[in-house]
């Protein structure tokens, strides 16, 4: 787990940035014990930011009570964050005949919501049979 990484985004989970010590080690430790998923996404994302120093470059800042993220801090989380955009295509796409749409293209099947509406019905006579019986033995 990268511990400069988890610190920033516990950091901007809270309201205004800001948290207390006691608070900011109890998320840091159910994030540590969080298993693998965890560390590895810290580790993505520390390596798109090979020199991060969170204090050094000003990105948190300490206050008596805890920890506070500052503007910088979160727009280099955001940066951390952003998907690199797709590789563009080295070739243009190639323009081909048009085919004229047939019924069979134009079609695509959708899927049946009949048994979602078999299961809703069934649930509701189900409740429905219930208050009958609750009715009639009161």
């Amino acid at each position: 787990m990268n511990f400069q990484v988890t610190v920033l985004k516990v950091l901007v989970s809270y309201p205004d940035g800001f948290a207390a010590m006691a608070d900011l080690k109890r998320d840091m430790a159910i994030l540590a014990t969080s298993g693998r998923d965890w560390a590895e996404r810290t580790k993505r994302l520390a390596a798109r930011v090979p020199d991060l120093d969170i204090f050094s470059q000003g990105l948190i800042e300490r206050l008596n009570r805890g920890w506070r993220i500052t503007e910088k801090g979160r727009s280099v989380l955001a940066t951390m964050e952003a998907r690199p955009a797709p590789a563009q295509a080295t070739e243009p796409p190639s323009i081909g005949v048009v085919e004229e749409p047939t019924l069979a293209t134009t079609l695509s099947p959708m899927p049946s919501i009949a048994p979602v509406r078999h299961k809703r019905d069934r649930k509701r006579r189900q409740r429905d049979m219930v208050r009958r019986r609750q009715a009639n033995a009161s």
